[in-house]
Formats: C-alpha cells, structure tokens, sequence
C-alpha cells in the first residue's frame, strides 16, 4: 500500500510541477495495472487489489483537498514514521460465522477480539493496521443504532491540577494514577540496550520494537484510564465545562 501511494505520488507529482497536469484516479489506477506487468512490482499481483485501490482513492483524497486549498500538499509516507495500514471494502474480505478472512488469504485471521459487534451487523470496511511496537490491530466499520443516555440536568466543572489529573466542582479529585510507574525500570532497561545497539542493524530494530512495547503498554492504559473517566462524566452530566 504505501508502495503504490507513493510511487502514484511520484507520478502525479512530476505531472503537475513538470507540466502543470493533472493526474486523475482512473489514469492513476491504469497506472497500477502496467505496474503489475512489470518484472519488478509484478509481485503487487499476488496481494488483493482493493487495498492498493484505496491507497489511490486516498491519495485522490488528498489532493482534492490540495487542489481545494483545504489542505497541504501530499507527502510520501515513511516505512518508519507514516503508520501502516490497509482498507479493505466489502468485496475484498469474508465474513462468516464471526472469522475475518481477507482477500486471497488461505484462512481466517487469529483475531483476539476487543469487544463483539453489535448483534446482526455486518461490516462494510476492514481496516488492517500496525503501530509502531509491532502490533496488528483490525478495525470493523459496521452500522449500530446508538440507544440515547438517560437525561440529566446535573453540570460539573473541571479544573486540570497539578497535584491530582483533575479537580471536579462537586469536590472530588481524580489522582494522577501515573501509569509509567511501573514500567519505569523496565523502560530504562530496554533503552539502554537500544543505546548501545549499531543503528542500522537488525538487533537495533528488535531493541527500538521493544522500547516501543513498553511505550505502548503505558499508552493504553492512559489511553484507557482517561476514556473511563471521561465516559462517566459525561454520562453523569449534561454539560461539562
């Protein structure tokens, strides 16, 4: 995917500075196929299409809102910074009896679910995606119908403190739960390993991916702490200020 975004890229990007022309989808995606036929990208046959498709769709995207003056000018994506991802739609995957199988994959995905889908929804797009840490992540769009929240007329401030994450106009404090203190040591080990590992070399990659897990292991728990306590107070509350 980011192989073809950024070689389609390449493509538009000599187009419209070398000759003031615009590249559209369809002669993008006409691209993709000769590339195909080529000995040295005829290796993108042997993944599905779909996925490639979206990564030009994507970047059609973005430069309608380029062209719209909405945004910036694309950029290429990084294999180390830009994060890693495929889109599926509804034709390039099967979804039967609760497995995921994506196009021109032998068997299902070993997914470990997060949470279940709402009962009798069916998804539309599967996104595949990788973070920084290495870990493979599968995101469902499906259609639900969101039951409102009981009505409220409570409202409660919040103050961002210092000695404590925040102060409520009720009284009540929320204490900082400093969700690094337990990885701290380990942290510091697994940098220093980093530290002393030849950049560029493999050993480096696998010390930086378990740096990174560390990393990650606090995130989510931050990540998750503050969803909880958001969650409860807007469910408490019908205006928070």
């Amino acid at each position: 995917v980011r192989l073809v975004y950024n070689k389609a890229l390449e493509e538009r990007t000599r187009a419209w500075y070398g000759e003031q022309r615009r590249i559209s989808y369809v002669q993008s995606s006409a691209t993709l196929t000769k590339w195909k036929k080529t000995e040295e990208l005829a290796f993108l046959a042997e993944v599905s299409s779909v996925p490639l498709q979206q990564a030009l769709r994507h970047l059609q995207t973005a430069f309608g809102n380029f062209f719209a003056k909405r945004a910036k000018y694309p950029r290429y994506k990084s294999r180390k910074r830009s994060p890693a991802s495929a889109e599926y739609t509804r034709s390039a995957f099967t979804w039967r009896d609760g497995r995921l199988t994506p196009a021109k994959m032998a068997e299902p995905l070993d997914i470990r679910w997060s949470r279940p889908l709402p009962e009798g929804a069916e998804p539309t797009t599967v996104t595949v995606s990788r973070d920084s840490a290495g870990r493979w992540f599968v995101s469902l769009l499906c259609e639900d119908a969101i039951a409102p929240a009981p009505a409220t007329t409570n409202a409660v401030g919040i103050d961002a403190g210092i000695t404590s994450l925040v102060t409520l106009s009720t009284g009540e404090k929320v204490t900082n739960p400093k969700h690094d203190r337990r990885d701290r040591a380990r942290l510091a080990k697994a940098q220093r390993v980093l530290s002393r590992k030849a950049r560029g070399s493999a050993n480096r990659e696998k010390a930086r991916r378990r740096v990174a897990k560390v990393h990650a292991r606090i995130a989510d728990r931050r990540r998750d702490f503050l969803h909880k306590l958001s969650t409860r107070l807007v469910r408490e509350n019908q205006t928070v200020v």
